[in-house]
């Protein structure tokens, strides 16, 4: 089984970054735009000034042990499949596997092959399907798989925004953020933003975040929240409301003690950590808020991994029925 992300540099270091952004915007999923010209913006704007500026939002999450991304994902793997083997799936191997880093997925891939694995089950961390990040991922499974002589049986996830599972584990996840640390007058649900015209051109992408907003509000019963989208990048319009003008105009209608999550990032990561909890934190408290509360993502929670480990049980049943 892999657990698949989107992938981190390997340090906080402009140079390390700079690799980094550039496997994961040379992706033609990630950008549509005609392969020529974005390689001169890429190449001549981008890689020349991003890499710079991110490498300093990096340092001011980096825990000792590395990415916030890539250790949460590795203790979701090591759980899962110790909570896998505790319920007799004892041939269960989990691995985490990066799209734009390492561990990659053809190494990964590799890796299962080669200890005698004859079923793959690949599931993408991403909560809500989208081209840019679970179909990259199908792609990058289909072009290893094209290169070896060997290919096992391979099964994927596409998705599980509306899974009870999973709106329940969000649920119980707030519910204990309330139980710890109180609870405000407003939720906010940021999911990461996707250009308007991806979504317009069929991408299911914003009805799924949709979709797990409404049921997680109904779950938790409250009518005081509000659905947004963050992380926006270039001049084009993206999928609204953008979550800094929600954030500023909220005080202005009086609602000046928020919480806010992401349910669309299964680990905290960059976006989170850095521009949700504390850049937008910053943003909101400028604009007239009093309080400001970020509710962690469900990263290696047990509730997740319970979750993750019913997930994979219904999606392989028949394989651990015979053992396989």
């Amino acid at each position: 089984m892999l657990l698949v992300n989107l992938g981190t540099p390997k340090s906080p270091s402009a140079r390390d970054v700079r690799q980094f952004l550039r496997r994961f915007l040379s992706d033609h999923r990630v950008v549509e735009l005609p392969r020529l010209i974005w390689w001169f913006i890429l190449n001549g704007i981008v890689l020349t000034i991003r890499p710079r500026k991110s490498a300093k939002a990096y340092r001011a999450i980096w825990q000792p042990e590395g990415s916030p991304l890539l250790v949460n994902s590795q203790r979701q793997a090591e759980k899962v499949q110790s909570e896998l083997h505790s319920q007799g799936v004892s041939n269960a191997v989990v691995r985490v596997a990066m799209r734009y880093s390492d561990p990659s997925i053809v190494s990964a891939f590799d890796e299962l092959t080669y200890r005698g694995i004859s079923k793959l089950l690949i599931v993408p961390m991403y909560p809500q399907y989208s081209g840019s990040t679970t179909a990259s991922i199908f792609d990058e499974i289909g072009k290893i798989a094209s290169k070896r002589r060997y290919v096992p049986e391979v099964r994927f996830m596409n998705g599980y925004a509306a899974r009870s599972e999973y709106i329940e584990a969000l649920k119980q996840s707030v519910e204990h953020y309330w139980s710890m640390r109180g609870r405000a007058d407003f939720l906010v649900m940021s999911f990461h933003g996707l250009p308007q015209q991806v979504c317009d051109d069929g991408d299911p992408y914003a009805q799924q975040c949709a979709n797990t907003a409404t049921l997680l509000a109904e779950a938790l019963g409250i009518t005081d929240w509000q659905m947004c989208f963050q992380s926006r990048v270039g001049p084009k319009d993206w999928l609204q409301p953008y979550t800094d003008h929600v954030l500023v105009d909220l005080p202005r209608r009086g609602i000046k003690r928020i919480d806010v999550l992401c349910p669309g990032f299964s680990v905290d990561c960059l976006e989170t950590l850095e521009e949700v909890a504390m850049g937008y934190r910053d943003l909101f408290l400028e604009s007239g808020g009093e309080s400001y509360n970020y509710i962690p993502c469900l990263n290696a929670d047990s509730r997740h991994v319970e979750m993750l480990t019913r997930f994979v049980r219904q999606s392989a049943a028949d394989w651990i029925e015979h053992g396989r």
